[in-house]
């Protein structure tokens, strides 16, 4: 921890950073038929399972976001253009409404099931921050850090990740459990994230480590 000359402490390390009562631990979009249509996603299931259960031994606080589709009549221009680069389709009234409320696929994954006092924010946006009430959560529960596993770290965990700085929070990207479509497109987030160097990149094992030191070393 270092202080500047005005007061302000700057965690330094990343056992400060994720202190469990300033940091939150985001679960991005862990639905069922998200993970269904990516490579690999047993592997970062299981690897979110052991951050989750890290974060829950230490007492932290979590969330989990939910992308949600509106019915086809509310799918505005936005919402039709992505859902027809999605679904690869060239008649808007030929999309679907893939992640409906309340259907199979928009669950979280059985693996990942939130608890009773954890939170789950649905959205519609790519970034968990924008029209959602995530950020008043956070600052109101006095979060200073979020911890961020999930699919699709270059599709909506980037986007996270930077706005996170935007609202006042450090975010640390758990790197190897968030998984992608495009290995090519997630190296260019991974290197873009890395290159501004406003979040701390880390691995499943070391995060486990630094939330729980004495369950880790046993």
């Amino acid at each position: 921890m270092i202080r500047s000359n005005h007061g302000i402490e700057i965690p330094t390390s990343l056992a400060e950073w994720c202190d469990p009562q300033h940091m939150a631990l985001i679960v991005y979009d862990m639905q069922v038929g998200i993970c269904r249509q990516v490579a690999g996603a047993d592997a970062i299931i299981e690897r979110t399972a052991k951050v989750l259960d890290a974060a829950r031994t230490a007492g932290m606080r979590v969330a989990f976001t939910r992308h949600l589709s509106l019915p086809q009549r509310w799918m505005g221009m936005t919402q039709l253009r992505t859902a027809m680069a999605w679904q690869r389709r060239e008649d808007p009234d030929a999309v679907e409404s893939r992640f409906a409320r309340d259907t199979e696929a928009g669950r979280i994954v059985p693996a990942l099931t939130p608890l009773p006092d954890e939170v789950v924010f649905d959205k519609l946006t790519m970034s968990a921050f924008d029209a959602t009430a995530l950020a008043f959560a956070l600052h109101d529960c006095g979060i200073r850090a979020i911890a961020i596993a999930g699919i699709a770290m270059e599709i909506g965990i980037e986007p996270t990740v930077r706005q996170a700085t935007d609202h006042g929070f450090t975010a640390v990207l758990i790197e190897d459990a968030c998984g992608f479509g495009d290995a090519t497109a997630r190296d260019r987030s991974i290197a873009t994230l890395k290159f501004i160097g406003e979040a701390m990149v880390t691995d499943t094992a070391s995060f486990c480590r630094a939330v729980n030191p004495a369950g880790a070393a046993a």
